[in-house]
């Protein structure tokens, strides 16, 4: 059969075999179940219901839903307060809603001819029958010239300041994404089916499901993205051999086990973020960054953050830094005698890790030899939409909650981070769990990222103002230990990681934070995101990466010209490491002769959940 005639026959008229899987074989079966799911609806909303009645949950509702009636309000005004205008919008409205008509009206006509789409492709409407059945084909093509028209406003408003802008992007993709007909059960043909055939026992399940779900999150919907019931931190997850060899008010300092005759002469301190778990950096054997550090001959020591309770309300930076990336270097310097580490900064870890190499060059501090960021942002002017929950009035609010608790709740971290990419990271899930009934994989990645961490309310407070909303710190104007930084003073060699599909840390943001730093940085682009661009084993030989010497000229300019690499970056690293000081001794064991073992890797703090 020829490509024509395929595309002939996707595009034929309606064939009334078509409606076969759409019949109802058992009404008597549907409307039981139907009550059924009707019933477990209702234990999810009791409870939900139940810890607001008492009193345990307040929701602020009215705020974000205020704050995001008020930034569309000004698109809706800009496009109704003129007639011009408001006939442009309509008229950009009508030709496209037009053009979808057409199209279905070419399709009965002529069943025979292949009718173009020019529609951009959907993961989302996958499934044949979006384009074979007339009628879900006309709710896909309405639903993508409406999201279209809907960012079109936003974009082509005028009189909006560039913060404003960007909020009503981000607030328009999240309208569009919860609003898709993919999303509900009588306007995507795989759910129709299936529920059709099961006569309603996904649904069943699946309200059972987000009972369950609301009930793990303590009344707040959490919901589930893997089977948690196949991963255990410390049995299957972050297994490296190691040992806790110190510990703070707000960290415990792991040391690795040898697995090499000779190591490094200078040892390895990783930074990571505390937003999330050190164990992304050693999910499993296979895809270990500190198993692989290991194995090529580094000492390696890993902060892990404590997760905060009220007790840590106060702690803000500063203590992040004396208690923790201090308190660390501290405890490298009795564990191996060395007076000089190689340090690494995942994320926010590295905007620590930059802001307290900021502060020891004016305290004559030289202890961290060299530094690599990975996806680490230093200046915040093109953050991402993360900048959207951040300005003067949303930053009140958050502290004033976080002054009642002592602390941000990680669901709620979570939850911003999932909507960044909500039409990957929400409504597949709660199509798969809620609506077919379907237990999710399990996958590792997953795990960890719904292992989530409170912020402390100094802490999350300094960074939320002092990088998102202010950016002192590119501009030299963080003031941390009664002292001003600048990045400038910082002299020591950088290997900054971007990732070029970074939706935390855009890999732009990096690039321009690589030109404040006084001394050489070498910017490396990974290929993939956030996570999977940096925890990328060579041995998957996936991705790649591009170099190209120091951040000069512009992020577009640099990247046109720079050299790709296939494979990993790993081991362009590990020789950028092993050109500063390629010096050996003997392997050394957990704590040396100076420290005691208090207990086995991955410690204590790790394993506190919330």
């Amino acid at each position: 059969m020829d490509r024509t005639r395929e595309e002939a026959e996707a595009n034929a008229a309606f064939d009334p075999k078509l409606l076969e899987p759409y019949i109802i074989k058992d009404p008597q079966a549907l409307t039981i179940n139907a009550a059924k799911a009707l019933e477990n609806l209702g234990k999810a909303a009791s409870v939900w219901l139940k810890p607001r009645e008492t009193g345990e949950i307040v929701d602020p509702v009215a705020e974000p839903v205020a704050e995001m009636v008020k930034t569309m309000g000004k698109v809706a005004e800009y496009w109704m307060s003129d007639p011009k205008r408001t006939l442009e919008a309509q008229t950009h409205l009508l030709n496209a809603v037009f053009g979808v008509w057409s199209r279905s009206l070419a399709r009965f006509a002529s069943p025979d001819q292949a009718i173009g789409d020019p529609l951009p492709k959907d993961k989302r409407f996958s499934d044949e029958d979006w384009e074979r059945n007339p009628f879900f084909d006309f709710l896909r093509q309405t639903y993508l010239v409406l999201t279209q028209w809907a960012e079109k406003m936003v974009n082509d408003a005028g009189g909006l300041d560039e913060h404003t802008r960007h909020k009503a992007n981000f607030y328009m993709r999240q309208i569009t994404a919860a609003l898709s007909p993919a999303n509900f059960v009588a306007t995507n043909p795989q759910l129709y089916k299936e529920t059709v055939q099961s006569s309603g026992a996904n649904l069943v399940k699946g309200m059972q499901m987000l009972a369950e779900d609301i009930a793990a999150g303590g009344g707040d919907l959490r919901i589930r993205q893997t089977d948690t019931s196949k991963f255990a931190v410390g049995e299957n997850m972050a297994i490296t051999p190691g040992k806790v060899i110190a510990q703070s008010d707000v960290c415990e300092v792991i040391q690795y086990e040898a697995t090499t005759d000779t190591v490094l002469k200078r040892p390895l301190l990783i930074c990571p973020p505390w937003i999330n778990k050190f164990y992304i950096l050693d999910l499993n054997p296979q895809k270990s960054f500190i198993k692989w550090c290991v194995d090529q001959g580094h000492t390696v020591f890993v902060i892990s953050w404590v997760n905060p309770d009220e007790r840590h309300a106060s702690k803000d930076w500063e203590a992040y830094i004396r208690e923790g990336v201090d308190f660390a270097l501290d405890t490298v310097e009795k564990a191996t005698g060395e007076k000089q580490v190689n340090a690494i900064g995942y994320c926010v870890g590295g905007t620590l890790l930059a802001a307290a190499l900021a502060l020891h060059a004016q305290e004559n501090n030289k202890r961290i030899a060299s530094a690599t960021l990975f996806t680490t942002q230093v200046d915040f002017t093109f953050a991402g939409d993360l900048k959207v929950f951040v300005d003067e009035g949303q930053l009140a609010s958050l502290e004033q909650r976080m002054h009642e608790s002592g602390f941000l709740d990680g669901s709620k971290m979570a939850a911003a981070f999932n909507m960044l990419r909500a039409s990957e990271l929400i409504w597949p899930y709660f199509v798969n769990n809620y609506l077919k009934g379907q237990d999710p994989m399990p996958f590792d990645l997953l795990y960890w990222n719904s292992d989530s961490t409170r912020m402390a309310a100094a802490n999350h407070s300094f960074y939320l103002r002092n990088c998102y909303l202010n950016n002192t710190l590119s501009q030299g104007k963080m003031q941390l230990a009664g002292k001003t930084l600048s990045l400038k003073d910082v002299t020591i060699p950088i290997y900054n990681l971007a990732t070029k599909e970074d939706h935390i840390a855009p890999a732009k943001s990096v690039f321009i934070g690589s030109s404040l730093f006084g001394g050489p940085v070498d910017y490396v682009v990974s290929g993939s995101g956030h996570i999977a661009g940096v925890v990328n084993p060579p041995d998957k030989q996936k991705y790649q990466f591009w170099t190209n010497g120091p951040a000069a000229g512009t992020y577009e300019e640099w990247m046109a010209n720079a050299k790709e690499t296939a494979g990993s970056w790993w081991p362009h690293w590990q020789s950028w490491i092993e050109k500063l000081d390629d010096d050996r001794v003997p392997a050394r064991k957990p704590g040396g002769d100076a420290l005691n073992a208090i207990a086995d890797a991955p410690g204590r703090y790790v394993l506190a959940r919330v």
